[in-house]
């Protein structure tokens, strides 16, 4: 085996990479050196901007195996036959912290998935909890700041995470997800994945559906209380990162059943919860799950930088056979997680091998801009429509079209039966058993009792009080517990 040759970056060989050339033995750095201006030039921009949010993550790759027949639902190829497999890559991650955080900190958990179909890439970017914060995304950027490290004194603050929930009713529901059992996974391994928003289905006769995604996790679902969770930090502050690495280095493979919740287009606009309200589900009593397939990671990446913090998720990635729903957030992060990446790692990102379809080269009018590397033949025009034979559209529509009717402006949802913020949250908290109350009350109360605004702490022992009863006055008096202390 012949020896590896260390070179620059236009193949040069190096002459010796511990010494700096310089002017004698004594003498300052040449200009010259052109290795070293190279090497610290290029170190200096070894990082690209992290993501706003969901900054910290791990991922892997895998593939996903239909097991049962949906093609009465959708025409999507990947889903087409029993025993199909498609590759996949994943990237798990918290949702508030920097690249620099820890993994078990109390945070939803980012599941991206990417399928990598014959179709080209599908998207399905959700969470492990099935409902969100907020239903518009025209809150999203004012409920992350209030999420982040404050501007003044450089960390999270108590005051400004339950001052934007006091003034977000809607957000009760998530709330009680977050504080409750499942807040804090014990790994990405056992945790389950949802879409959590609405997305639509159409099938091959073009009758359109509304489809909620959840992916049950074969390892059970494991989580941490507070306790353990602060242990963990503070002996390994990777622990998610090292859990999955080394699961999959052991060919323990982790698994996830996909199911779907399946609605008729028709029924949408008569159901008694807005259906394309994040902050809701869809109780399983009306719309039960429907098994489609199997998710298995079976592979680490070989680079982390090169393939899961370059690795770019857009829910507006589509295939035929799957589409958008009239889900407000979803609509606008159609926009913004492509434009992220856009921003992020630059307009070509598509054509990093971790984001590039499989089926083949991308084959659009799209040129240029930096890091370009897919180009055609001498032949090939930058415009369309064209004389010569140049990539054509289909005519076919990804999914069925949607129609609307009203007048334009800033409107809220249309209200259905129950659309009210707290019915759902009541629900969840009359599931739980006695423990999973008392730790749920111990979490809220802990953060809570440490506000300083008494406003802001009525606020939020409102809804809990609207959601149930007891649930308030649990909360009420545990946080006042705390503050006599």
């Amino acid at each position: 085996m012949s020896k590896r040759v260390l070179t620059t970056e236009s193949g040069a060989p190096v002459a010796d990479n511990q010494n700096s050339a310089t002017a004698g033995v004594g003498g300052p750095i040449l200009l010259q050196d052109q290795h070293l201006l190279e090497k610290l030039a290029r170190f200096n921009r070894e990082r690209i901007p992290e993501r706003v949010v969901h900054a910290r993550g791990s991922g892997a790759y895998g593939y996903f195996e239909v097991t049962d027949d949906v093609t009465g639902f959708t025409r999507a190829d990947f889903l087409s036959s029993v025993g199909k497999r498609t590759d996949t890559f994943i990237r798990f991650s918290t949702v508030a912290d920097s690249l620099g955080g820890s993994d078990a900190v109390r945070d939803p958990r980012g599941f991206a998935l990417k399928f990598y179909t014959d179709e080209g890439n599908y998207d399905l970017v959700g969470n492990n909890t099935p409902v969100f914060f907020i239903k518009d995304p025209i809150k999203f950027p004012d409920f992350i700041h209030s999420q982040k490290r404050d501007p003044f004194t450089g960390k999270q603050e108590p005051n400004n995470v339950w001052d934007f929930w006091a003034h977000s009713p809607e957000a009760t529901h998530q709330v009680t997800w977050l504080m409750g059992d499942r807040g804090i996974p014990a790994s990405y391994r056992h945790m389950n994945g949802y879409g959590s928003h609405t997305y639509q289905w159409t099938n091959a006769q073009g009758e359109a559906f509304f489809v909620k995604y959840h992916f049950k996790t074969n390892q059970g679902v494991r989580s941490l209380s507070a306790d353990q969770a602060s242990e963990l930090v503070g002996k390994d502050g990777n622990s998610h990162q090292t859990d999955l690495l080394q699961a999959i280095e052991r060919g323990v493979n982790p698994s996830w059943t996909l199911h779907v919740q399946v609605m008729p287009a028709a029924d949408a606009a008569d159901y008694r919860f807005n259906p394309f309200d994040v902050t809701k589900v869809w109780p399983h009593s009306d719309y039960p799950l429907q098994r489609v397939g199997r998710l298995v990671l079976d592979r680490n990446p070989d680079n982390v930088f090169a393939e899961v913090e370059q690795a770019a998720f857009s829910p507006n990635n589509f295939v035929p056979g799957i589409g958008p729903s009239p889900d407000k957030m979803l609509q606008g992060r159609l926009f913004a997680y492509a434009d992220a990446q856009r921003y992020r790692v630059g307009i070509n990102h598509t054509q990093l091998p971790v984001n590039a379809p499989r089926n083949g080269t991308a084959d659009n009018y799209g040129r240029d801009g930096s890091m370009a590397t897919r180009y055609g033949s001498r032949q090939d025009k930058n415009y369309e429509p064209n004389s010569h034979s140049g990539p054509a559209q289909t005519d076919t529509p990804l999914a069925a079209p949607i129609a609307v009717t009203g007048w334009t402006g800033a409107q809220g949802a249309a209200e259905h039966v129950k659309d009210d913020d707290f019915f759902q949250a009541g629900e969840l908290y009359r599931l739980m058993s006695d423990d999973e109350k008392s730790r749920l009350i111990a979490n809220i109360s802990g953060g809570l009792s440490q506000v300083t605004l008494d406003e802001v702490i009525e606020k939020n022992l409102a809804h809990f009080h609207a959601a149930d009863t007891e649930y308030g006055k649990r909360v009420e008096e545990a946080v006042r517990a705390l503050r006599e202390d």
